[in-house]
């Protein structure tokens, strides 16, 4: 591992008063980075005790400290009772002992599990660009269909980015001179186009501070997770989705899909098709279905345009009341 530098942030309100480094929380991606030569930062700012690891209710939010632990969130009886498709999120995503590490920043700005990404004698525009892309024409069953680019068909890795972007969370953020940002989930993480190495929209030394989940969301919610095992594997393709039943109108309809692209993805095709419409599986057939329009296989992944709106569908029929598969 290449030598760095050791900081630590006392209080957000101090980030400017500390060198513009890597941030370090719970450090089950990034050390694991820097062990592959792949993350090479020359400061290490450890943030693990700036005061950000507190769930609290405000007003008409609750806002989620960026360094409460995956455990801590997936367990707290507010996020069990009002936000069930996050805590089901987190919990099918790592191991108890990871999920203790492991923080709400760190997850949302977790980088990519593509295989080639990590072997350092493999072509990847997302670790060195310009080199190219041995996934496109690779074994590629975990890659992205929708929102990739020639130059690269990764995906992001996070549940819980999906059930937030489900929810329509947004991240709270500090930079560098004192002012703070409000992101969209939706619009953290960057589609690759021909900078896939970009990840996110975050300015060089950014903190995320919090995150804001509604405080009134939609009250059906689900997460599904399609997999290779039945614990502790990354998603072939996932769903969190939230919504209201009214008169037996479907409202505030919120589907969000992981392991299908750089980011999570919001189906607001299908999103904007169902809104305000009665529950038929035939309708949320035909939803899908034009959410998957432009959808692009690479091969090994070309059964993800038709298992992502199976599980959709599946789904949106338990939460409806229509039953079946």
């Amino acid at each position: 591992m290449k030598p760095f530098d050791y900081q630590r942030l006392e209080t957000p309100e101090h980030l400017g008063h500390v060198e513009a480094g890597r941030f370090l929380g719970g450090g089950t991606n990034l050390i694991d980075l820097m062990k592959h030569q792949i993350e090479t930062p020359d400061v290490l700012v450890d943030v693990t005790r700036a005061g950000m690891d507190r769930i609290e209710e405000r007003g008409d939010a609750v806002l989620i400290g960026s360094q409460v632990s995956n455990t801590d969130l997936a367990s707290h009886p507010l996020i069990r009772r009002d936000y069930p498709v996050l805590s089901s999120a987190l919990l099918s995503g790592a191991t108890q002992q990871l999920r203790n590490k492991a923080t709400t920043g760190g997850n949302l700005l977790q980088r990519t599990r593509c295989q080639y990404f990590y072997d350092t004698a493999r072509a990847c525009n997302k670790r060195e660009p310009g080199s190219g892309c041995d996934a496109l024409d690779g074994l590629n069953r975990f890659h992205a269909i929708l929102g990739a680019s020639e130059n690269c068909i990764a995906v992001h890795p996070s549940d819980m980015a999906v059930a937030m972007a489900a929810l329509g969370a947004v991240v709270v953020t500090r930079k560098r001179d004192g002012t703070e940002g409000r992101i969209p989930v939706t619009e953290l993480h960057r589609l690759p186009g021909d900078r896939p190495d970009l990840d996110h929209v975050l300015d060089e030394g950014e903190l995320i501070v919090a995150v804001e989940l509604p405080a009134s969301p939609p009250r059906l919610q689900s997460y599904r997770k399609v997999r290779d095992r039945s614990s502790y594997a990354f998603a072939v393709v996932s769903a969190a989705i939230a919504l209201d039943l009214e008169d037996g109108h479907m409202r505030n309809l919120r589907i969000a899909l992981g392991g299908v692209a750089h980011k999570p993805w919001r189906a607001t095709k299908a999103e904007a098709m169902l809104e305000g419409k009665m529950p038929e599986a035939a309708l949320f057939m035909e939803a899908l279905e034009q959410e998957m329009a432009d959808a692009e296989g690479h091969g090994h992944n070309d059964f993800k345009k038709i298992l992502a709106p199976r599980v959709v569908v599946a789904m949106l029929r338990e939460l409806t009341g229509l039953g079946g598969n």
